[in-house]
């Protein structure tokens, strides 16, 4: 496998993204941010892996938000 230096998701999976994010806000934080069904009614993992999997704009914005909660995590 190519190493991918400059993608901070390369080797992170979508349900670990969503475990950290979790742990970090909780359901009710990440369902006001992203305003989508399986985060704001009965919140699970295996709804949000299943969702965010066929739904790209979804995948891309919990991406996004794990990747700020990085750079707040370093500084």
């Amino acid at each position: 496998m190519a190493s991918q230096p400059n993608n901070p998701l390369h080797g992170i999976k979508l349900e670990q993204i969503i475990n950290d994010l979790v742990d970090r806000y909780g359901w009710e934080y990440l369902g006001y941010n992203i305003n989508i069904r399986c985060f704001t009614h009965d919140p699970s993992i295996k709804s949000s892996l299943k969702f965010l999997r066929r739904t790209p704009w979804a995948r891309t914005k919990v991406e996004n938000m794990y990747l700020k909660m990085l750079k707040n995590t370093r500084s």
